[in-house]
């Protein structure tokens, strides 16, 4: 695994709150990706340019950082692929019960001192502590590596 490095978290941070500031400032629209994603797939036409163009960033972005640094980060393989199938149905399901994503409630919720997106944050990360936990030293111990 690559060693921490604190200026490229630090530039992806300052990054990932510019864009989320030029959106807001701009559109008056949210970077919440799971929203930003779930209104392409929901209604293809319209307001669907910005949204492509968000996403295509994205990919843009961390294909860039990968071609400059390709040791920055190490693909992990050995997952099962039912567990995968079951992560990405559970993160579909909370976005949609939370009724927002880390990017939206996160980042742009918080900054704009949203209790609603204190509670969702909050939430997110102990669901993420006891995930880990179980995966790590409970019934999944070593099912998913």
């Amino acid at each position: 695994m690559a060693e921490f490095d604190w200026f490229s978290a630090l530039a992806g941070g300052v990054m990932i709150g510019l864009a989320a500031t030029l959106l807001l400032a701009g559109s008056g629209r949210i970077a919440g990706i799971s929203g930003i994603l779930g209104g392409v797939l929901q209604r293809p036409g319209g307001d669907a340019l910005w949204r492509w163009l968000f996403l295509a960033g994205l990919l843009a972005g961390a294909a860039f950082h990968q071609w400059l640094d390709p040791t920055a980060v190490e693909a992990r393989t050995g997952f099962p692929v039912w567990a995968l199938l079951a992560a990405g149905l559970l993160v579909g399901i909370g976005t949609r019960l939370g009724s927002g994503c880390t990017s939206g409630h996160g980042v742009c919720g918080l900054a704009r001192f949203s209790p609603r997106s204190a509670v969702a944050t909050a939430v997110f990360v102990l669901v993420a502590v006891v995930v880990v936990w179980l995966v790590r030293h409970g019934p999944f111990a070593g099912v998913v590596t």
